[in-house]
């Protein structure tokens, strides 16, 4: 007993939809032929589409993007089925009339599988990757529209233009089965093209419908040799494909399944919508070229044929004009990102490579300062001991003078080497960017004025503070202020601008100048490079800012302004609250900078 139980419970689904089959096979075969079996044979199929459709919305409602719209066309068209087999209930037991010919509910019928061809070639178990909803939804659209017009081309005309019910039952069937043939091949090449949970639903779709366009293929042969009615053994193998339909989404409900990676090789392959649009375009001259010249129906039915043929090349120019325009516009969407992410890569692999070579000329640097250093203590000591020496002339004082001048000046170059290698960055604290600014503008105003220069400042209040070293930060203000003093000295009507801004999880400085500009942007912060005389400057500074800023996880560049000068751009990254609780658990300090 044991073993039942388990084995119903693994398989509760399979006992189900063979229970199902076995009572709908019990009490349809044994009711009197007429309107009971009719009723049970009319009845059944409704509310087992009804319940396969609200199956599938509930899937849809717990699932989102092409997972959603995958179980919405299945739904679509599980209700356009249901409204078919409707129209049956509606003729045979509510009107007690047999199915007229021709019969609308066979329009419906046809149409009901195109929704399930737009839902496979969603391919819902790949991610979504770069293909927008509305190309799927166009590609369900143009589909819609070739099976429509297969359908008007084909049926129609011996249905509803020159009724000749041999003709319009044969073609009929043939279509039917093509449509059918071309959905299972699709849903097979998707079961085979996966793995887990996907698998195992697609295979379960795939069951369904096979049983069901095999039971179709038979129920129609019945009809046409007048063997079949409603509700007898033919019904069976098609209650049973319906019944499977309601256990692969009661499967799917439970499982819930994930997108999947695919393979390279899946990758390469191109979605089945896509292709099928492709094929309705270039049909469409084929079958009107045909139509023309090589149909042998009468002149009403060729040349309804042909009105339909050009009223569907209109409707699908039309859809694939639209469908160009939106390729269009997210090819240049496209192009913009791929622009933008090339400019940050080159953007970062310059940084990358500053940051090596600095890295690597700072451990020189440092080793070499420190040992030029000592000597020129002892040349400094030698020299001051030699001024004060009383049997020193005149000329050999004024030289030793000049010895320790230029000693000093060396001293000063080697503690600027030292600055630019320095090893450990600086305590860290929260600093309001605006105060650093503004107290770096204050140390030089007096410098700006003697020189003549405007300054123009927007730097406004309660910008975001950001983890850093107030000091530091000071400094790199300061050099680069120094840097457009020298570049503005003797520029009539210079002007100086700072702004600062808070842009998304970043503060950006600007400190831009009307002056002539840089002659090298791209190389103004490597070490010793300037453009200042002998004796003016090292070279050190901007290479010295360049690393504090990159030490602070920011970004700085600079560039020659189109109406003339230079800017330069830092950004440091606001201060979020998991840096704080960091810096407490390490007990940093994270006062804020004093105010001005």
């Amino acid at each position: 007993m044991s073993i039942w139980k388990q084995f119903i419970g693994r398989h509760w689904r399979m006992v189900g939809t063979a229970g199902l089959i076995f009572i709908y096979a019990v009490v349809s075969l044994n009711l009197p032929a007429g309107g009971p079996q009719k009723f049970i044979g009319d009845i059944t199929p409704c509310l087992l589409l009804l319940a396969a459709t609200l199956i599938m919305v509930r899937n849809a409602i717990s699932n989102r993007g092409q997972t959603r719209l995958f179980w919405v066309l299945m739904a679509i068209g599980c209700a356009l089925w249901m409204s078919n087999a409707a129209m049956w209930f509606f003729y045979e037991v509510l009107l007690h009339r047999d199915i007229p010919e021709p019969f609308v509910g066979d329009v419906v019928l046809f149409i009901h599988v195109v929704p399930f061809m737009a839902a496979v070639a969603l391919r819902p178990h790949r991610p979504v990757g770069q293909q927008k909803l509305y190309f799927s939804t166009l590609n369900f659209v143009l589909l819609l529209v070739w099976w429509v017009f297969l359908y008007a081309f084909v049926v129609f005309p011996d249905e509803y233009v020159a009724l000749n019910v041999g003709v319009y039952s044969r073609n009929y069937d043939l279509l039917y089965l093509l449509e059918d043939v071309a959905l299972l091949v699709a849903l097979a090449a998707l079961a085979l093209g996966t793995r887990g949970t996907w698998k195992r639903i697609y295979w379960n779709l795939f069951v369904a419908l096979s049983l069901y366009t095999m039971s179709s293929e038979t129920i129609n042969a019945a009809i046409s040799a007048g063997r079949y009615r409603t509700g007898s053994l033919y019904d069976v193998p098609f209650m049973a494909s319906l019944c499977w339909l309601v256990s692969a989404a009661v499967l799917a409900w439970h499982l819930q399944p994930q997108l999947e990676l695919e393979p390279a090789a899946e990758q390469r392959w191109m979605s089945f919508a896509p292709r099928l649009a492709r094929l309705a375009i270039l049909s469409l001259p084929v079958m009107g070229f045909w139509a023309w010249f090589y149909d042998s129906a009468p002149p009403r039915l060729r040349y309804f044929r042909l009105l339909v043929t050009l009223v569907a090349m209109l409707v699908l120019g039309l859809f694939v004009f639209v469908r160009q325009y939106l390729l269009d516009h997210e090819l240049m969407r496209l192009l913009a990102e791929s622009r933008r992410a090339l400019d940050n890569l080159q953007r970062l692999q310059t940084q990358v490579v500053q940051k090596e070579k600095l890295a690597s000329l700072g451990q020189l640097v440092a080793g070499a300062a420190h040992e030029i250093n000592a000597p020129l203590d002892a040349i400094l000591q030698n020299a001051g001991a030699l001024v004060g020496h009383e049997g020193l002339e005149a000329s050999q004082v004024s030289m030793t003078k000049k010895i320790a001048e230029q000693a000093r000046r060396a001293q000063e170059l080697v503690s600027g080497l030292l600055s630019f290698a320095r090893q450990s960055p600086g305590e860290k604290s929260l600093v309001e960017v605006g105060q650093v600014v503004h107290r770096a503008l204050q140390m030089k105003l007096l410098h700006l004025e003697n020189h003549k220069i405007r300054v123009e400042t927007n730097i406004p209040d309660g910008l975001p503070s950001i983890w850093g070293n107030a000091n530091q930060l000071i400094q790199c203000c300061l050099e680069i202020i120094d840097n457009a003093l020298d570049a503005l000295e003797g520029t009539p009507g210079a002007t100086f601008y700072v702004n600062a801004r808070h842009e998304g999880e970043e503060v950006v400085l600007e400190f831009a100048d009307s002056g002539p500009g840089l002659r090298e942007p791209q190389r103004v912060f490597d070490p010793f490079y300037t453009t200042k005389p002998i004796g003016k400057g090292t070279g050190l500074g901007l290479s010295a800012t360049y690393g504090v800023v990159q030490d602070h996880h920011g970004q700085i560049s600079c560039q020659n302004r189109p109406e003339g000068g230079a800017i330069f751009t830092i950004r440091l990254a606001v201060a979020r609250p998991e840096m704080l609780t960091q810096a407490l658990a390490a007990d940093e300090p994270a006062a804020l900078l004093p105010a001005r």
